[in-house]
């Protein structure tokens, strides 16, 4: 059973950086697109950002753009999302996901796509 294990959430204020990260038990994944959602109490999981197989191409939602930057280790076998001037509305537990197969672009923000999800890590904004 493939495992994401995530880490990096906690408590900041507005304005304040985090570095979450996601480390596969499979370096397959070393292979794969992966992806970063987060969902807030009472809402939808929402497309973060995501990052191709190589690191070449990344994509964010546009609540994050600018602010949000998605690497990745293949080395490590490890994606990370920086995180940076932090607000309050970007409060929610985040997720990283992987895709069993090649996943193309056109899908990387849709939740249904992902096969894997990491355990999730809170991430709270004071004002």
């Amino acid at each position: 059973q493939v495992q994401l294990v995530e880490s990096g959430g906690g408590l900041v204020q507005a304005g304040d950086s985090l570095r979450l990260s996601c480390t596969p038990s499979d370096r397959a994944f070393t292979n794969r697109a992966m992806g970063w959602f987060r969902q807030a109490p009472g809402k939808e999981r929402m497309f973060v950002g995501a990052i191709d197989a190589n690191g070449g191409r990344r994509y964010y939602a546009d609540s994050v753009e600018g602010r949000f930057t998605i690497s990745r280790d293949n080395a490590k076998n490890t994606v990370y999302l920086q995180m940076n001037s932090l607000k309050p509305e970007d409060t929610a537990v985040y997720y990283c996901a992987a895709s069993a197969s090649s996943l193309p672009p056109l899908f990387y923000s849709q939740p249904a796509r992902y096969d894997y999800w990491g355990q999730g890590t809170q991430v709270t904004v004071s004002s």
